[in-house]
């Protein structure tokens, strides 16, 4: 037994073609009364909700020009897969970004998310500042202060790594980022100092 695909679900097209009239009428039997469920499925794909309109046109004349060449049947199944279609093609549209638009980029001269140089320095800086003022901690406070701040440690893990209470870290950490507070704060430079 072998699988063969449903198709009696999807859309397919008539051979007929239709002449002007009679494409007008089957337009206004068979698409126009499935107008309010299209405009109530574009509005709830859109973005922007004043576009449902438009891209319903859009619809309607993709759909017609489909049925000019063959009529499709059965036609809710069709207008709602042009539909879903057209909204896809709008999206990757929108999503698309020029070249032109990157390589402007740096004519305007946008700033890159790099720090400049002297961001560097003043962070390495900060960092030798930060690493003298952590060895000057008692080492075990240290030791509390670099498993939850560097490692990420929570408090149960850090008391059964150093096999020393919850309330003990928690005193060490208070004490210890206190401690760095006071240091990082004496060596800070002053504003209006010129050094």
């Amino acid at each position: 037994m072998t699988d063969t695909p449903d198709r009696s679900r999807e859309p397919t097209h008539t051979g007929t073609s239709m002449s002007a009239s009679g494409l007008e009428e089957w337009f206004v039997r068979e698409v126009l009364p499935l107008e309010a469920a299209l405009m109530q499925f574009l509005r709830r794909s859109l973005r922007n909700k004043d576009d449902a309109d438009d891209v319903c046109q859009d619809v309607y004349a993709l759909v017609c020009e489909a049925a000019q060449q063959k009529q499709p049947h059965p036609v809710k199944p069709f207008v709602f897969t042009v539909a879903r279609n057209l909204l896809i093609n709008r999206v990757r549209r929108d999503q698309i970004v020029s070249i032109e638009a990157v390589a402007d980029l740096d004519v305007l001269g946008i700033a890159v998310d790099e720090p400049g140089p002297d961001r560097s320095v003043m962070a390495r800086q900060d960092l030798h500042r930060l690493q003298a003022a952590l060895e000057h901690l008692p080492p075990r406070c240290r030791q509390a202060v670099v498993l939850r701040k560097i490692d990420g440690l929570s408090y149960r893990e850090i008391a059964a790594r150093m096999g020393i209470g919850e309330d003990t870290v928690s005193e060490y950490l208070t004490h210890g980022m206190f401690a760095l507070a006071d240091m990082l704060n004496a060596d800070a430079p002053q504003k209006g100092d010129a050094s």
